[in-house]
């Protein structure tokens, strides 16, 4: 555990083994990384328990910057036309597990035709 006293403000972390912590340029806040390859692993074990912004770092990374994002909904530009498709949007906070799950065909979709991601 972490705690952290930045201007009258009191933070407190629990830390997990695989957590790194960065420090922002105001050393305000502490930003959680997590790498592409443990959230996809976290996607395929519990769809329904994913964060939207999680599910953001992967198809950015994957699919490249949404091509609409302003709204509600976060459309990613694929390689095909058709399903799956890549439009999420956030619950609460949360993924939807049948968007997490559409992210997962287009992921082992573009792996097949493109090769896998290093």
């Amino acid at each position: 555990m972490i705690f952290s006293l930045c201007a009258y403000k009191i933070e407190y972390f629990h830390l997990t083994p695989k957590t790194t912590l960065d420090n922002d340029t105001n050393n305000d806040t502490i930003i959680n990384m997590t790498g592409i390859d443990d959230i996809l692993a976290r996607m395929k074990e519990d769809p329904r328990n994913i964060r939207f912004s999680d599910l953001c770092k992967v198809c950015s990374h994957f699919f490249g910057e949404p091509r609409q994002s302003g709204s509600s909904h976060r459309i990613y530009k694929t390689p095909w036309q058709g399903d799956p498709r890549i439009n999420i949007q956030s619950h609460k906070g949360k993924a939807k597990a049948y968007q997490v799950k559409q992210v997962l065909l287009a992921i082992e979709r573009l792996e097949v035709h493109h090769g896998p991601e290093e």
